[in-house]
């Protein structure tokens, strides 16, 4: 009996170190997990199946964060300048539909043609990948360089330091990491908190 409730305490022990480290998600210099999930044209999209990609700018974002509408059209010029030189953007909504019915997958397409995403627009449907890489607001943004057949987290963080007025930005976080890999460097700043709403 001793032994019973030394392994059962044993496997309490470890599933809450096993939980505590899934909560923390990612930090920078760690392999993050590829994913397949529904694209709003119905695709499955992974990272992996990204042709001629250096990188990925993965962006945890939803339809119904002010936030988020704040960042749509930057987010929109950041694929095109980007994605062409191998650091395509793709797009997470990580949010529980029956808690935000704005994000609905239904809502995801409308919102995707009205703005004119050019990149993915992902549905987690069961909030696994936003849990693996610790993804806690909207926008949340992982930027990842390949190497080789794995992704490495460069960055996490903020898309840039002013939200409200794009005019007013001084600190450009997302571009100045892409920047730094493009020259073979890591970026100066690879860490920034993230500014945004909640995962629901």
């Amino acid at each position: 009996l001793k032994k019973m409730k030394k392994l059962v305490l044993s496997a309490v022990v470890l599933l809450f170190a096993v939980s505590l480290m899934m909560a923390e998600g990612y930090k920078v210099g760690d392999k993050a997990t590829d994913f397949k999930l529904k694209n709003v044209d119905g695709k499955m999209i992974s990272m992996s199946e990204l042709d001629e990609a250096y990188g990925v700018i993965l962006i945890f974002t939803c339809n119904h964060c002010p936030y988020s509408k704040m960042y749509e059209d930057r987010i929109i010029e950041l694929d095109k300048k980007y994605k062409f030189n191998g650091y395509p953007v793709v797009a997470i909504n990580p949010n529980d539909p029956v808690k935000q019915p704005e994000d609905s997958y239904e809502n995801m397409i409308a919102r995707a043609d009205e703005k004119g995403f050019t990149f993915p627009y992902l549905i987690d449907e069961d909030q696994q990948i936003a849990k693996a890489y610790g993804a806690t607001r909207t926008p949340h943004v992982f930027v990842l360089k390949k190497e080789g057949n794995d992704f490495i987290v460069k960055y996490i963080g903020a898309i840039d330091d002013n939200a409200n007025e794009p005019g007013q930005v001084q600190e450009k976080f997302v571009e100045n990491a892409v920047q730094s890999l493009f020259k073979g460097e890591d970026p100066k700043t690879s860490y920034t908190k993230a500014i945004g709403c909640s995962i629901k």
